[in-house]
């Protein structure tokens, strides 16, 4: 379940719902070790496992960062906080309060999820607030003395999402920024839930990461790829397309969700069926379609008529 894959970083399957190769945590190994995403509650009791297995004793953890809030990436930080009394525990700003009171987030939760929040997730212990370091663009949590973790704030997906540069290996620790690049599918894929999503933010994040040159991408979703600076090109490109067939479908009155998955889904034909039902399980083509859907209506400049599709976001020059 852990596999070193470059210099100082150890993939970790935290194995959401008993799956393979569907959430990842990355340890980041120094004299200050620092634990890249939880993975949801459910996930705990094997994370802390393995870290155990791994030499990380209970006073070792120094640092845990989540990419963002969702409860794939971060159910589990109340469960590890305790575990480990030492790690202090990094986040974007719109996303510490969460953290430490996780009441609102597991009430929207709910109602997104259904059944699925107890039976594949579970939910999120509150993490003490003192322990809890809202991250600014360009802050940076040691590893090792001259090495480090530079957070990228790269809104997008969420609100509160953040990415993370280690300089040393070229990795972009990118979350959900980039989509979901499940190896047994193969192919990268949107996630554009609700509440949040917009499409000119998403863009700019890609570019701010493309900045760095990255060699590499690390996704909670899953796993480290090479030839970093086309999957960001991809992922631009990608999300473009997805909005498109969104907004024509807007414009003409029709429904967005079956004009996506009449669009893209098609293309997931050749793949093994439980690959394909675990990858749209993850980012569904209704969730998607929500998330799209919200972003286009708070737009707020659509009619329906035959105008070219605006993709700009109202005037963000993307």
């Amino acid at each position: 379940m852990a596999e070193r894959i470059a210099d100082d970083i150890i993939e970790i399957d935290t194995q959401l719902g008993g799956w393979e190769h569907i959430t990842a945590g990355y340890l980041v190994t120094g004299e200050s070790p620092v634990l890249i995403e939880t993975g949801s509650q459910s996930s705990a009791p094997l994370l802390i496992a393995e870290l155990e297995s791994l030499g990380v004793g209970a006073s070792d953890l120094a640092a845990v960062v989540v990419t963002h809030i969702h409860l794939d990436h971060a159910g589990g930080v109340g469960d590890i906080a305790r575990a480990f009394p030492n790690a202090n525990v990094y986040v974007h700003p719109n996303g510490a309060r969460h953290l430490a009171d996780p009441t609102r987030l597991i009430n929207s939760a709910s109602m997104v999820y259904g059944p699925l929040l107890d039976s594949l997730y579970g939910r999120l212990d509150p993490t003490p607030k003192e322990r809890i370091i809202a991250v600014e663009e360009g802050d940076v949590i040691k590893v090792t003395e001259g090495l480090h973790l530079e957070a990228l704030l790269t809104p997008g997906h969420a609100k509160h999402h953040l990415s993370l540069w280690h300089e040393p290996t070229g990795t972009m620790f990118c979350g959900d920024a980039v989509g979901v690049k499940l190896p047994e599918v193969g192919v990268l894929w949107p996630a554009t839930p609700p509440p949040d999503f917009d499409l000119p933010l998403a863009v700019q994040s890609l570019d701010v990461m493309k900045s760095r040159s990255p060699s590499h991408l690390a996704f909670a979703h899953y796993g480290r790829f090479a030839d970093a600076v086309d999957i960001l090109e991809e992922g631009k490109n990608l999300l473009r397309d997805w909005c498109q067939v969104a907004e024509q479908a807007m414009r003409s009155g029709r429904d967005i969700e079956s004009a996506l998955e009449m669009a893209f889904v098609p293309g997931l034909a050749e793949l093994d069926p439980v690959a394909r039902d675990r990858l749209l399980t993850l980012s569904g083509v209704h969730a998607n379609a929500m998330g799209i859907g919200r972003w286009l209506a708070k737009r707020g400049d659509l009619t329906n008529d035959h105008d070219t599709p605006r993709l700009d976001g109202g005037g963000s020059g993307i």
